[in-house]
């Protein structure tokens, strides 16, 4: 018997792939470790169950995008937790992380946690007017959290933040039920419950949400690097403007007649994210793909 479904967990060679039929406990077939490739969680795999019951992944459907540290493949919506209360978040690191997220074609969603302690409206308004779209929470006191599950409704999400930014503690208030039933999962099975901190897959609320720890923010890797020519496409809030500027190929810094830092110094654009893509953009020049291979090694 053949399905598709995807995978939720992965544990000791084992995947766990949600079918129609419920959570199968399924083993990878070996050429997909000959050939390489090793399955993700957030993969959509094509199943075989077998006439003695064991399950295996032998296929894995094309990903719309994949992060490798943490592994989790197919994502939408990248919520980017961020706080304007001590430790606050740089936001030249939040734009950093939507910029990420445009580039594999994941939709960034800020989320500025701690709004007991100190509400980040005017941190909030950047993003709002630059089109992304902004939630304000407090995981400590609940606010908030029911609208963002409510707009995370029918997406597949992963939560990433910087520590210190209550990322686990907003993961802790939104997830527990899930978490539960998840736990209940696992004795039926026959597997106990892990307790290994793995990136995990939890329905809630309509949304797909991935359990990701150690998504703090990206590596400076290739995997993340953004050729600086593709750079102002990450950037929303520069789309009216691009392809107005007086000189083609414009890398809107300091050349003259630039539409963007005319939008900027009217006002349309944030400045602060002006500042951002001018930093990213020099460092995408003194890019080294080389000294990254060296560093992803170590």
């Amino acid at each position: 018997m053949t399905e598709t479904g995807r995978i939720y967990k992965g544990i000791g060679g084992f995947y766990y792939v949600k079918t129609e039929r419920g959570i199968l406990e399924c083993r990878a077939r070996g050429r997909f470790r000959r050939d390489g490739i090793t399955p993700m969680i957030g993969d959509m795999a094509r199943v075989e169950t077998h006439e003695d019951g064991l399950a295996y992944v032998v296929e894995l459907l094309p990903r719309s995008s994949a992060f490798e540290r943490p592994p989790v493949a197919n994502l939408d919506t990248l919520a980017i937790v961020a706080s304007a209360a001590p430790p606050v978040t740089p936001l030249l690191l939040i734009d950093r992380m939507t910029v990420v997220a445009r580039r594999k074609g994941v939709t960034p969603v800020v989320v500025f946690n701690k709004c007991d302690l100190r509400r980040a409206e005017d941190e909030a308004e950047i993003y709002r007017r630059s089109g992304i779209e902004t939630h304000i929470v407090s995981a400590a006191t609940g606010e908030g959290t029911d609208e963002l599950l409510r707009a995370l409704r029918g997406r597949f999400c992963a939560f990433a933040g910087v520590s210190g930014v209550g990322k686990s503690s907003l993961l802790n208030r939104i997830l527990p039920a899930a978490r539960a039933e998840t736990g209940a999962i696992n004795e039926r099975i026959g597997r106990g419950r892990h307790t290994t901190r793995h990136v995990e897959l939890f329905d809630l609320d309509g949304a797909t949400v991935a359990d990701t720890p150690g998504f703090s923010s990206f590596d400076d890797g290739e995997e993340t690097h953004i050729p600086p020519e593709e750079l102002e496409d990450c950037f929303p809030e520069f789309a009216p403007y691009l392809g107005k500027c007086r000189f083609h190929g414009c890398s809107h810094g300091s050349d003259r007649g630039c539409a963007v830092r005319e939008a900027v110094e009217a006002g349309k654009i944030p400045a602060s994210r002006y500042e951002s893509y001018l930093r990213i953009y020099a460092e995408a020049k003194e890019f080294d793909p080389y000294r990254a291979k060296d560093r992803a090694r170590r």
